[in-house]
């Protein structure tokens, strides 16, 4: 299992799509945490007891407004957390057996370590890129303010911390395509399993 994570902006989905498209099978831990918290019912009636009846619209969970109650309460983060990461690990375990015959499995992370999902992983990737460039890319993809971008950073563990304890490193900010570095790790992958 080799985990991909980073900070916001870095490149992690880009990453696990040109995997997905080279037909290797990746786990997109926001993507279903995203999904488990409209469809899961013990989420839903947590996330309503938390943080109110209108948390939730016609269109699924207002993201934007607990994203803003979240990311300047570390206490209500911590709450949230401890609402839908067992329902994702959950999830998750069940993902693992059912793809445990494919030789190297994925799972995307932009909370990796937060989650305790490394301690799923056997290698660590973290991609990477300057905060100009990551500012740039979040501000373009979500329609953000440069400031909005920077609480979001900041309620992140820092890069330095990720990639201290990474096994590879993918660096985003140049036109080298993700791609051919990512085969460089599993090629070297490859050699050592």
């Amino acid at each position: 299992m080799i985990g991909i994570t980073g900070g916001i902006g870095g490149g992690k989905s880009t990453l696990a799509a040109r995997l997905r498209d080279e037909g290797f099978e990746v786990y997109d831990s926001d993507m279903e945490a995203r999904r488990l918290q409209n469809e899961h019912p013990v989420i839903r009636e947590q996330l309503i007891e938390l943080f109110g009846e209108d948390i939730y619209t016609e269109q699924g969970l207002n993201r934007t407004a607990i994203a803003g109650m979240v990311f300047t309460n570390k206490d209500l983060l911590h709450k949230l957390n401890k609402v839908v990461h067992p329902v994702v690990e959950a999830h998750f375990r069940n993902w693992v057996e059912t793809n445990s015959e494919n030789k190297f499995l994925f799972v995307e992370s932009a909370i990796l370590f937060e989650s305790g999902f490394n301690q799923f992983v056997d290698k660590v990737i973290v991609i990477t890129a300057s905060e100009e460039i990551r500012i740039r890319r979040v501000i373009k993809r979500d329609g953000s303010t440069v400031e909005q971008v920077l609480a979001r950073m900041s309620s992140q563990i820092s890069e330095d911390f990720k990639m201290s304890k990474a096994d590879f490193i993918i660096h985003s900010d140049d036109n080298m395509p993700l791609l051919d570095k990512m085969r460089r790790i599993l090629h070297e992958l490859n050699e050592k399993y």
